[in-house]
């Protein structure tokens, strides 16, 4: 029996449902090669090649799929279709031992009978250069990863990571937030009137003032908007123009993965990895009840916009059965893709049409719902007429004033039938139209008014807005645009305040110290060039070993330079190899470091560090205390060669006595509270449990014998609050000099 291996388990259970038995299908979980989790994995010295370990976890897989394998007739890797699914085809083939140049890959757009069938006719070798494309982005971002992260630990704080595009991606939300800090708001007034005309023979209507002569005016004082009021009250209105057109929409394009990740943020106010994640799952396959494990949508990972012919004769049919012949267009919709776009790949979109959300609305929970309604609906509204309006536009003149009212009226309702198109309209116009006047007819105001405004500054980044702003800059690819959000915020980099992104303290040293260092990683413009060269090594034009070398000397210079930036020679010398030591700023302060490291790693703390009087258990070294987040621990300065750590023994505390005991006798001591105020206890606690907030004199009053205190500011009175006698000032007079 011929094995069929791709990676997800859900995505076998589909498959093998589809073929009925015919082919053996198991997964792979992903990559089963990958380089070393803990290690840089690239040998820089030798050509940037990448050294590949089996990832954790897999030995079992791969002893399964490599029996599986030499038992079947023929293995087919049908893993998805892009670079990625390339590249774990390509390890696939290598562990398992299968022919360098065996026709084994198959792909596939959807998970359909048909589909899978049709790829099993059409079996091709492993293409070098997807796999090549793969390769060099992991190499690249490996290598910055793994060079950037250390350096932010040393000079910032433990736990911190860096990435050749996440770290482009926070710098947009930083500086989006101090574009929000350093905004000033600026006044500005609106005047609306709302007009009718003398014989009233028509509905008001209202118009907003739009010029002063020839030119649009911007209306920034309280003076300024009383002076154009009065004269607009002065002065008589008239109707100077009316345009009347039919305005155009046409349908949205189906989904790319960034346009249904900003569409479901919009909509369903669901995040970007949410998204993906339960397009994930309708692409896999899902199990029906009654049916079995089903496939809904097509590839969820594209920047395609394309089609493909039978896919769009289906939504034609759809369209004219449901909707009527007059919803069909002219002739069928085609969109273009953008620049750079893989468009091997089809738009996101349903695999049956007969499906429809509302037949499988019971079967899948809310979430799954809602993202496969959004596809479908998109989909048919991308082939669907455009949708029309009656437009018209009134200017009014008065005086030297001009007032614009705009308004529109549904004429047909083509794709919007189906699809709420979520672009923006102009707040301004009037969702109806506007009464059918005629130039010249003279109008009156029944309201005139200006309204105080403010310009506002600019929006934090939603999940929706960040990744179209990564799109229209090129940074990333559809793929990797949820798990950079998602690591922004597990990584604490960003805090959702509602819907909006908001850096955390954080965020700003590290965008701050990369954008001084780095400008070229940190710059949008570098790694949207990046990107393209990195995409031509699919088209088979570059080597990828050849953008690596182009990039990583210089990235090493910058590296070295950020490493050693503010260092100072010292005339101290190393206690154990006699090189000098260099002073350098670490994220605890200041210390010295050997120059002859990595011959030699010793450190000595300076500065802020203290050095305790404890011999490192492991080397000898006098070890440092430090702070974590558990408070404060002892170190081997020698770290990281030694790792030794030891919990600091809190010091007894010297006891301070001060007051006498009114109840025993014996002195009291002075203690203070969690909260920090002071308070005196008797030295013969537990036996005597005397307690007081003001320093007791161990005499007792004469009134009701409670005990006399000496308050902060040295008089002495009765603790009990309902007794009022204290004691008289010749007596602390005579205290006074009986002491002295």
């Amino acid at each position: 029996m011929d094995l069929i291996i791709v990676e997800s388990p859900s995505k076998a259970k589909t498959i093998s449902r589809y073929l009925k038995g015919k082919y053996r299908v198991d997964a792979s979980g992903g990559h089963i090669r990958d380089l070393p989790p803990k290690k840089l994995g690239v040998s820089v010295e030798r050509g940037y090649e990448p050294r590949y370990v089996t990832s954790p976890g897999k030995e079992e897989t791969i002893k399964r799929l490599a029996e599986e394998a030499r038992r079947a007739t023929r293995v087919y890797l049908a893993t998805d279709p892009d670079r990625e699914g390339e590249a774990i085809s390509w390890h696939l083939q290598t562990v398992l031992g299968l022919p360098e140049d065996g026709e084994n890959r198959i792909e596939f757009n959807e998970i359909s009978p048909k589909a899978v069938e049709n790829a099993l006719k059409h079996p091709r070798k492993i293409n070098v250069n997807l796999v090549d494309a793969q390769q060099a982005r992991r190499v690249l971002d490996r290598l910055v990863g793994y060079k950037l992260s250390p350096l932010l630990n040393n000079k910032i704080r433990n736990g911190l990571s860096a990435g050749r595009v996440q770290s482009v991606a926070l710098r947009l939300v930083v500086e989006r937030e101090r574009e929000i800090e350093a905004f000033k708001p600026e006044e500005y007034w609106t005047i609306a009137a709302e007009l009718q005309d003398l014989s009233k023979e028509y509905a008001p209507f209202r118009a907003l003032l739009e010029k002063r002569g020839e030119r649009k005016i911007k209306v920034t004082s309280k003076e300024e908007a009383d002076a154009i009021l009065a004269a607009l009250k002065a002065g008589k209105y008239h109707v100077a123009s009316v345009k009347k057109m039919i305005a155009r929409s046409h349908a949205p394009a189906p989904f790319t993965t960034s346009t249904l990740q900003q569409d479901a943020s919009n909509k369903l106010g669901m995040t970007a990895p949410e998204t993906m994640l339960m397009a994930q799952h309708l692409y896999e396959g899902m199990d029906l009840e009654g049916e079995g494990h089903v496939a809904f949508v097509t590839y969820i990972r594209t920047d395609s916009t394309r089609v493909s012919q039978d896919a769009q004769q289906a939504a034609l049919a759809y369209i004219k059965e449901k909707y009527g012949s007059e919803y069909l267009p002219e002739k069928p919709n085609y969109y273009a893709s953008k620049k750079g776009a893989q468009d091997a790949h089809e738009a996101i979109r349903p695999i049956d049409l007969s499906r429809t959300p509302e037949s499988v609305k019971k079967l899948l929970d809310r979430k799954h719902y809602n993202v496969y309604k959004l596809i479908y609906e998109r989909f048919i509204a991308s082939q669907m007429a455009e949708a029309q309006y009656d437009s018209m536009q009134i200017e009014i003149a008065n005086g030297n004033y001009t007032l614009k009212a705009s308004g529109r009226a549904l004429r047909f309702a083509g794709f919007a039938v189906i699809y709420a198109d979520s672009r923006k309209e102009d707040e301004d116009e009037a969702k109806e139209l506007l009464p059918a006047l005629s130039e010249g007819v003279e109008l009156t105001a029944n309201k005139l008014a200006g309204e105080q405004k403010f310009t506002k500054p600019p929006i934090r980044y939603t999940d929706a807005s960040l990744v179209k702003a990564m799109e229209d800059k090129g940074i990333g690819r559809p793929s990797t645009y949820a798990s950079i959000i998602s690591v922004l915020t597990k990584r604490k980099y960003v805090e959702k305040e509602g819907k909006y992104m908001k850096p955390t303290e954080i965020a700003y040293r590290i965008t701050d110290m990369l954008v001084k260092y780095f400008t070229d990683i940190m710059d949008v413009g570098f790694t949207a060039d990046m990107e393209e060269k990195l995409d031509e090594i699919e088209d088979g034009g570059k080597d990828w070993h050849s953008i690596i070398a182009e990039f990583y000397p210089p990235f090493e210079q910058q590296l070295r330079f950020a490493g050693t930036d503010g260092d100072e020679l010292t005339d101290v010398i190393c206690e154990k190899c006699g090189h000098p030591m260099v002073r350098k700023m670490g994220k605890y302060g200041k210390y010295l470091a050997c120059t002859n490291y990595p011959a030699c790693s010793n450190i000595v703390s300076e500065g802020e560090m203290e050095i305790s009087s404890t011999p490192c258990p492991k080397c000898g070294a006098m070890m440092v205390v430090k702070s974590g987040k558990y408070g404060k621990f002892l170190a081997c300065p020698n770290y990281p060669a030694c790792r030794s750590t030891l919990p600091v023994e809190e010091e007894k505390k010297e006891e301070v006595y001060a007051g006498v005991c009114p109840d025993c006798g014996k002195p009291t001591r002075k203690l203070k509270t969690r909260t920090g105020k002071t308070y005196f206890g008797c030295s013969g606690y537990p036996d005597c449990k005397f307690m007081s907030w003001d320093e007791p004199t161990g005499e007792k009053c004469p009134q009701c014998a409670s005990a006399l205190v000496r308050t902060a500011r040295g008089n002495i009175r009765c603790s009990n609050k309902d007794c009022a006698y204290k004691v008289p000032a010749e007596r602390k007079a005579k205290g006074a000099a009986k002491t002295e």
